[in-house]
């Protein structure tokens, strides 16, 4: 027996391996290459870019039907959260904000993998519970290996807004699924 359920689950653990190496392997270059995009005027532009990008993979991720009408208004009322929430963040230094996108990915890819784990007839207790607990030690994780790094620290705020991240996607793939299985039981059809 393997240990993945299923080939989508070993895509997704492994992408969240991916994102992971990505995120931890830049730490101890993050502020100069932050300060080289300042330096040239490309930081606002390089953050929107991977913020979309960010979006665009978490919506393939939630995505597996045509949405309806419903579900069109929980991905826009998703979108006006997490645009509020970057233009708070911004209020310190832009690079706040990439903790919005970073972990909302890493968040999104434990849950959906814990979700496929689940459908294909694995015990997972409460997968959203648990992708939250996951994706916040990995906020710590970050932190901590920030605490070992010259010129960088370990930051309360940093895991707040790692948790904010994990959170919102979290609860945005619930709304989400919550909506579809409203949906499909006035329409009397299968679930999916």
């Amino acid at each position: 027996m393997s240990f993945f359920s299923s080939r989508r689950e070993r895509r997704l653990w492994s992408a969240l391996v991916i994102v992971l190496v990505a995120i931890y392997a830049t730490l101890g270059h993050a502020p100069a290459i932050a300060a080289m995009l300042r330096e040239r005027n490309k930081l606002t532009e390089a953050m929107v870019f991977a913020s979309l990008v960010t979006l665009v993979a978490i919506a393939v991720l939630f995505v597996r039907k045509r949405p309806g009408r419903a579900e069109l208004a929980v991905w826009a009322g998703i979108l006006l959260v997490y645009l509020m929430a970057w233009l708070r963040i911004g209020v310190g230094t832009p690079e706040e904000r990439t903790h919005l996108f970073e972990y909302s990915l890493v968040a999104a890819l434990v849950h959906e993998a814990l979700l496929e784990r689940q459908e294909n007839g694995r015990r997972v207790p409460a997968p959203a519970i648990l992708a939250l607990i996951v994706s916040i030690l990995l906020g710590w994780l970050d932190e901590g290996i920030q605490s070992l790094l010259p010129n960088r620290v370990h930051d309360m705020m940093d895991v707040l807004f790692n948790t904010l991240a994990a959170t919102t996607i979290i609860g945005a793939r619930c709304a989400l699924e919550f909506v579809r299985r409203r949906v499909q039981a006035r329409r009397g059809g299968p679930r999916y």
